[in-house]
């Protein structure tokens, strides 16, 4: 059954992994767990790479054992050095460290190379020259039984020449293959007979031009593991079916006495986060086709994205703790994300007024040097983060929402003839409506209550509070609004259709907006909640207050009004 997670109920720290782990050290099969991460360096990892690693490397924390990260360089012609530095970014930025220095699949190559002679050499692997077409008609169904391929009967002195040779460069690329002898016959496909390595004349980002031959994910991976005596080898639940050939690998070279360890392969479920795709080549596409702007627009669902939005480590944390660890499909809703953000942005950072869409008031009252103005604090909750002056000037904007002139049932904001109280200052009263030509409002001149600075109303209840800014003292600034990124659940899977054609055409809208003084000292990814707006963060790049170019993205609204 199908897990949808939607509330905010914080899961219990256990699982079925950790009650795994705390057996095999109790029962002191393990002194000391071993776990590791092991993306591969061919795009920026995202939200479900952050439950994962969130996950391994928080197993190593809690139970004082260690995580390695190794990358999974073997398929070169999709790796870059970008996709390394920022994988590495991306794992400091979310508070982890790894065991020792950073690990790569290609530093096992020439190992990798000697396990496959000696497989070779035992009868347990042959070189094929079948066409891909050919391997695949010969695999079988799953309620077909695969067939040998002519090729399996060579003897071992003439596959081991013949690997050698493939090594050496005298075929052409994808001519030949080294398979594992297993079962052809086996019902789980993935024993009939894997190939563990192709011909691929590419260039390593690592290796450079030594290789020709490169060893395939499920070969490399699990030798990997045994390498550098992991215990605990967790990975998402569509590998359970190559457990098998996982454990089949590494028990012949353990039993030979060729590897220091036996790893455990455990598998859980994936995350899937509806309005949103995870598959790297369409995270590929959207970049390469400029349909976002790169890796770490916010509108992605990678981490650099996540960070650049404004949200922050302990936030990405807490959601992949909420999300849990399990075997049943783990969908989620982009609310319970956003509301793992918002809770901890709540307590943590500072509260300003700023205006979006203004519309200007003047107060027709306000004498200079005598209409007072008060300081407030930046967070009601936390004196330490210090206060600022809101000064009021006779010119103000206030925010386009909070006036109507004939209002709706239940509307206590502005009114024509009503009151609300300024945040931070007077109470006033709407006591006239310039329009322009078209009809349309360009200010309201509204008079103060000279007595509610700081005190309620005599005699009378004034309901509304709405922020303001002063419009001569404020500063403009950039703002970045960003809604998902499609338009539909699962733009991923619409029988027919590209997934493409479901971009949100409303998932960036760019405006200008009018922020209190006290900004100007804003650095890069500081965080602020716009009072009665939402959560915002200077941008880590084009924000630059010294250039007076202020620039903020909208990480969360206040309350959960995400609606699809």
């Amino acid at each position: 059954m199908t897990e949808k997670i939607m509330n905010n109920d914080t899961p219990a720290a256990g699982n079925f992994i950790r009650a795994i782990v705390e057996d095999d050290l109790k029962t002191g099969k393990h002194s000391q767990i071993i776990t590791r991460f092991p993306p591969e360096p061919n795009g920026y990892l995202h939200v479900g790479h952050a439950k994962a690693l969130c996950h391994n490397f928080g197993l190593a924390e809690d139970y004082n054992g260690l995580c390695n990260l190794r990358f999974d360089d073997t398929n070169p012609e999709k790796e870059n050095d970008e996709f390394v530095q920022a994988i590495q970014d991306n794992i400091r930025w979310l508070g982890f460290t790894w065991n020792g220095e950073v690990k790569y699949a290609s530093d096992y190559f020439d190992k990798l190379y000697e396990f496959a002679l000696w497989f070779i050499d035992n009868d347990l692997a042959y070189v094929d020259d079948l066409t891909p077409e050919q391997m695949r008609e010969y695999r079988g169904t799953l309620t077909t039984s695969g067939k040998d391929s002519p090729y399996r009967t060579r003897s071992a002195a003439e596959n081991h020449d013949l690997f050698t040779r493939m090594k050496d460069g005298e075929f052409a690329d994808s001519a030949k293959v080294l398979r594992l002898k297993i079962n052809m016959s086996s019902p789980n496909m993935n024993l009939r007979d894997p190939a563990i390595y192709r011909i691929k004349r590419s260039h390593h980002i690592r290796t450079g031009d030594k290789w020709c031959i490169y060893p395939m994910y499920d070969y490399t991976h699990c030798i990997s593991d045994a390498l550098e005596s992991i215990t605990h080898s967790c990975c998402s639940l569509e590998f359970e079916d190559h457990r098998p050939l996982y454990d089949w690998v590494v028990d012949k070279l353990f039993t030979a006495g060729l590897l220091p360890a036996r790893p455990r392969q455990i598998e859980f479920s994936r995350l899937v986060l509806n309005y949103t795709i995870t598959s790297k080549r369409k995270l590929t596409q959207l970049v390469s086709e400029g349909l976002v702007s790169a890796w770490d627009d916010p509108r992605m669902p990678t981490i650099a994205g996540m960070r650049r939005r404004g949200y922050t480590p302990q936030g990405v944390r807490l959601f992949a703790k909420r999300c849990g660890i399990s075997k049943s499909p783990n969908v989620v809703d982009i609310p319970f994300l956003e509301t793992a953000i918002r809770e901890e942005l709540e307590n943590s950072v500072p509260r300003v007024m700023a205006v979006l869409k203004p519309l200007k008031i003047i107060l027709t009252n306000f004498v200079a040097g005598e209409t007072g103005s008060r300081s407030a604090d930046f967070h009601p909750q936390h004196p330490e983060f210090g206060s600022r002056l809101c000064e009021l000037t006779q010119e103000i904007y206030i925010d386009q929402d909070d006036f109507q002139e004939t209002p709706e049932k239940g509307f206590q904001r502005l009114t024509l003839g009503g009151e609300v109280r300024l945040r931070h200052s007077y109470v006033i009263k709407c006591e006239e409506v310039i329009k322009n030509a078209d009809g349309s409002i360009s200010e309201l001149r509204c008079s103060i209550d000279p007595l509610t600075l700081g005190k309620n109303p005599e005699g009378r209840k004034v309901k509304g509070v709405i922020h303001w800014v002063s419009a001569t003292k404020s500063i403009a600034a950039e703002v970045r609004l960003y809604d998902r990124l499609f338009s539909v659940e699962n733009p991923d899977n619409v029988e027919g259709h590209d997934f493409k054609e479901f971009i949100n055409p409303h998932s960036l809208d760019i405006s200008t907006a009018y922020i209190e003084p006290s900004i100007l000292s804003v650095k890069p990814e500081d965080h602020f909640q716009f009072e009665r707006v939402g959560y915002f963060v200077a941008d880590r790049y084009d924000c630059d207050a010294a250039k007076g170019k202020l620039v903020f993205n909208k990480t969360v609204g206040l309350k959960d009004n995400w609606k699809k």
